[in-house]
């Protein structure tokens, strides 16, 4: 059941029913009969209805994702449905970040999910690392997927594939080889081949593992950070100060120190005090209204005293009242934003709302220095953003001039992360204007959208949240969660992780190896073990495995389909060094006694075993490899 068809929700359509499953949408606004629903039942409601859920069978309901645009109204239902059906799977979408791990802890057998906290680490590092593909985080520390073409200079050209992955701890995802042959992905990609300059490689590992490679091969390195001298930077704000003033206050404070001037030079001349005592008293009239009797003096000298005290409290008043409504507005906080800019090599966010400040959290943690551009002034996640010591200017991003003070022009990168697809790209367009060789990066949500901005402006990463994060939806429902998603060399790749239930009879005691074969993926990360050290391990409850599939093998994933076990190893022939270990491999395999086995290895050709999927086959067949010994998988009829 899916509550809900907004920008996400409708992605999250497509993505549940490429997962096979049957769908019964609630939606206030749906047309029963939208040809987007491809014939898929529809109920015009409200999900926080009870009747509306006893009308669309909640009660027989597996899963139910909750995706509105309001963290009530998800929350209401998800409690709602929670009574009405206690062991359904719910998955809910969420806004509010300090309820967003609470929330799916405190319900049983819920998940909250937030687009932001989904998609946010990939813009993050999209911005930092150019060519960078999809983020996810394992136990010990997040991993990049990122593109590149081997150089002509390069020192890789001429390395064996495999030998550079291990020597820098990455593992490939794709190779498209140089002079158009066929890219190869996943476990098809020959990792015995030959770099050659052209060839273009799709890889995965720690960042700061793939950062220098990825800057070493594209042969353009990222701008470090620079500042500007303090004087030029304290200049700097005080010019940004006088033009935040407000012109009542530049009209009062030049006639308050006019009037003050004025006054001690009639105390020097007319009254011949000293210059310091002239002020002092100007001062004490004009602050204090104190007393200066004016026995003894000319008229003249009277009518000043009483002028100046008349003029100086009116002056006064004005002058406190204007300046304390100017500071209460705050505009000062904005210009001694400005000593804080660096003069390049930062990172500026446009919008500061839940993806905004995600990306804030996640390029600070990397390091970063981030500028924020946001329009609302009592937004609040303001207060929050200055006290982590990020510049965040009070604008409009698409001015221009907004954008030259927080000097995006010489940044790294800028990120247009506001609600609006149309102010965002309207921002990228901006940027574009002022420096052309600029990253930008766009939040967009409709893919297609996404597409055209990418290929008809030739904004590379204009970027689909939606899309990115509808996949994770999906596998919630199942215990899985998705960890990113990447379209490269025309193929869509999905990470992955996921937990193999005490249920799952067809996986537990499986060997790993035969798993990943039969799935066709490849494993990336798994919950307490060294990848590099699972060679014969067999799957138990609980494990928590990473890894990366094409979209087409996610639905057999997903559900956990199992295989036909209709194929066999044919052993064609062996060397006599191999004749021990491999009558061992027979016994473990037809059960029998020494004197069978030879008899066995005495009929060769000859068929090993049958009953085997074709990964476990696959996994054997590389067994025997390493001993030298020539078989094959065949399938049995």
């Amino acid at each position: 059941m899916l509550c809900g068809l907004g920008r996400v929700g409708w992605r999250v359509f497509e993505s549940v029913r490429a997962a096979g499953l049957d769908v019964i949408v609630i939606d206030t606004q749906i047309a029963t009969h939208d040809p987007r629903l491809h014939g898929a039942r529809a109920i015009k409601g409200d999900a926080r209805r009870q009747e509306v859920l006893e009308q669309a069978g909640i009660k027989d309901a597996g899963g139910v994702v909750i995706v509105t645009g309001d963290d009530l109204v998800n929350i209401s239902a998800a409690l709602l449905i929670r009574r009405l059906n206690p062991t359904a799977r719910i998955v809910v979408r969420m806004f509010n970040q300090n309820l967003l791990t609470r929330f799916g802890s405190a319900v049983k057998n819920t998940v909250a999910l937030s687009v932001s906290a989904l998609t946010a680490p990939l813009l993050a590092l999209t911005a930092v690392c150019d060519d960078t593909l999809g983020v996810f985080k394992l136990s010990d520390g997040p991993r990049q997927i990122s593109e590149f073409v081997v150089a002509a200079s390069s020192h890789l050209a001429g390395q064996l594939l495999r030998a550079f992955l291990i020597e820098n701890d990455l593992i490939a995802f794709a190779l498209a080889p140089v002079g158009g042959s066929t890219p190869q992905f996943l476990l098809d990609v020959p990792l015995d081949r030959v770099l050659e300059s052209g060839d273009r490689l799709v890889v995965c590992g720690p960042t700061p593992r793939l950062r220098p490679i990825l800057e070493r091969e594209r042969g353009n390195l990222l701008p470090g950070v620079r500042w500007a001298g303090i004087i030029r930077r304290w200049l700097r704000t005080a010019r940004r100060t006088l033009l935040e003033i407000d012109l009542s206050v530049k009209i009062a404070t030049p006639i308050l120190f006019l009037t003050i001037l004025a006054s001690t030079l009639v105390f020097r001349y007319g009254f011949e005090t000293d210059w310091g005592e002239g002020l002092y008293q100007t001062v004490s009239l004009v602050a204090t209204g104190s007393e200066l009797h004016g026995e003894g003096r000319p008229q003249w000298a009277k009518v000043f005293l009483s002028i100046l005290k008349l003029a100086g409290t009116a002056l006064i008043a004005a002058f406190t009242a204007i300046l304390t409504q100017y500071l209460i507005r705050a505009r000062l906080g904005g210009a001694l934003e400005v000593r804080r800019v660096p003069d390049g090599g930062h990172v500026v966010i446009c919008g500061l709302g839940n993806v905004g400040f995600r990306l804030v959290d996640e390029l600070t943690n990397m390091g970063e220095r981030v500028v924020v551009i946001e329009r609302v002034n009592d937004n609040s996640f303001v207060a929050t953003c200055r006290r982590k010591g990020v510049p965040t200017f009070i604008g409009d991003a698409t001015l221009a001039e907004v954008l030259r003070q927080a000097h995006a022009g010489a940044a790294k990168a800028v990120i247009a992360a506001t609600s609006s697809e149309l102010v965002n790209l309207e921002i990228a367009l901006l940027v574009r204007e002022i420096n052309p060789e600029l990253r930008v990066i766009v939040r967009l949500t409709d893919p297609q959208f996404a597409e055209a901005v990418r290929e008809a402006a030739d904004i590379r990463h204009a970027i689909s949240v939606s899309a990115l994060a509808a996949p994770a939806f999906t596998a919630a429902l199942f215990g899985d969660r998705v960890q990113t998603l990447v379209t490269t060399v025309g193929r869509t790749l999905v990470v992955i992780e996921v937990v193999v239930d005490a249920d799952e009879s067809h996986l537990v005691g499986k060997s790993l190896r035969a798993m990943l074969l039969d799935y066709h993926m490849v494993l990336v990360g798994m919950a307490g073990h060294d990848i590099q050290n699972l060679r014969g391990y067999r799957l138990a409850v609980g494990d928590r495995l990473t890894v990366v599939a094409e979209l087409p093998d996610l639905e057999r994933l997903i559900r956990r389909k199992p295989f036909p076990t209709d194929h066999g190893v044919l052993l064609e022939s062996f060397p006599i060094t191999a004749k021990e270990s491999l009558q061992t491999v027979i016994r473990a395999l037809r059960h029998c006694t020494t004197e069978e086995a030879q008899t066995i290895l005495n009929q060769v050709p000859c068929t090993l075993t049958e009953g085997l999927t074709a990964g476990e086959a696959q996994e054997l067949i590389e067994q025997l490899h390493r001993e030298r010994i020539q078989a094959r998988s065949i399938r049995m009829s």
